[in-house]
């Protein structure tokens, strides 16, 4: 029981650092910005299938009668728009496209 009783102790330490690091909503996709500071303006119709963005890039979206600004810092990998849009505003699966930008620096850096 000895030995037991310290392995779950280990288990439980463990497990509570890993939460500890977990990844955030904005470690994940960015976080909310500024519209004056946007970069340029995407405008979502429902014809609009994806959208391409650059890591690190400010851009105003506009979607179903409203407006919102986005810094997309998060993790390069693709994921729905609707996930970062105020309630309402995509009404059909848009899909956001990130790609590298200068401040990721270049294979090899």
């Amino acid at each position: 029981m000895k030995l037991f009783f310290p392995t779950l102790a280990g288990l439980t330490l463990s497990a509570a650092s890993l939460s500890a690091a977990a990844l955030t909503f904005g470690d994940l996709y960015g976080e909310a910005a500024d519209a004056s500071v946007a970069d340029r303006t995407i405008v979502v119709t429902p014809a609009t299938k994806f959208v391409y963005v650059k890591h690190g890039e400010v851009v105003k979206i506009v979607a179903g009668g409203k407006e919102f600004a986005w810094d997309f810092d998060g993790l390069l990998q693709p994921f729905e728009l609707a996930k970062i849009a105020p309630q309402g505003a995509i009404d059909h699966r848009v899909r956001v496209y990130l790609d590298r930008s200068e401040i990721d620096g270049t294979m090899g850096d």
